[in-house]
């Protein structure tokens, strides 16, 4: 299933590629919440769960589409949560650090996971307990593994979310060196190694982190893959978070 999943996210970045490689076809608004909706949101969003749906009977969460009350929701043991794009600021600044989601949650806790970088073709994808890949185009996926510093000396930060607490804990933690970096791109880079930790301290929602998670706790040994983050909650926002060595 997780060779499918992959080959979903790439069939969606190829949708979103189209797209953006005409900016007068963005179709830029904004939703309820103020958060960017573009055409390639909705494509892509259309593509997966389109996709998906036919390899599939658990319940799909995608951020374009309505949320199931949490009353039918806490009966879930498996679901998937896809965000279709993440880093809209991203794709319109035309920096190329956006991603496809797509992750599933089993008891609690991202099992597969699969991020897809449309600009790069570069796919990231983890199952538990069989590690974490990348794949550069068509090439041999290569097995990825995070940091094993004994603390932090690199941290890779928010191109679109830094605030003052951030600097503040980077402040605490003594770290002056830092990465920018836009998406679910973050936890790719903690999870190969080229970052040691990924603060997060402004909110995110589930689908947002779902998937880097998974990639982030199987790209861990000697039981290093500590995650804060839960799934299925009431209210989807996640507050702060720190991936990585703490």
């Amino acid at each position: 299933m997780l060779e499918q999943i992959v080959e979903i996210a790439k069939e969606a970045g190829r949708e979103i590629l189209k797209i953006y490689a005409d900016e007068s076809r963005f179709g830029i608004e904004l939703k309820g919440d103020d958060s960017t909706l573009t055409q390639a949101d909705l494509v892509s969003h259309r593509v997966i769960i389109s996709k998906l749906s036919k390899i599939t009977d658990s319940p799909i969460i995608s951020e374009e589409a309505a949320l199931p009350e949490y009353s039918e929701r806490k009966q879930w043991n498996e679901f998937w949560l896809v965000d279709p794009l993440d880093g809209t600021k991203e794709f319109i600044k035309r920096n190329g650090e956006f991603t496809v989601n797509i992750a599933l949650i089993k008891d609690g806790e991202p099992v597969f996971g699969v991020i897809y970088i449309p600009v790069k073709d570069i796919t990231y994808f983890a199952e538990k307990g069989k590690g974490s890949y990348k794949q550069i185009g068509a090439n041999q996926p290569v097995r990825i593994y995070a940091s094993k510093k004994s603390k932090p000396e690199v941290a890779i930060v928010s191109r679109s979310h830094a605030n003052e607490a951030l600097q503040v804990w980077l402040n605490e933690k003594g770290i002056t060196q830092t990465i920018d970096a836009g998406s679910s791109l973050k936890f790719c880079l903690v999870a190969e190694g080229l970052a040691d930790v990924y603060p997060r301290t402004g909110p995110t929602m589930e689908w947002d982190v779902a998937a880097g998670d998974c990639i982030w706790r199987n790209a861990c040994e000697n039981g290093q893959n500590v995650s804060d983050i839960t799934y299925n909650k009431e209210d989807l926002r996640n507050s702060h978070f720190t991936i990585g060595i703490q």
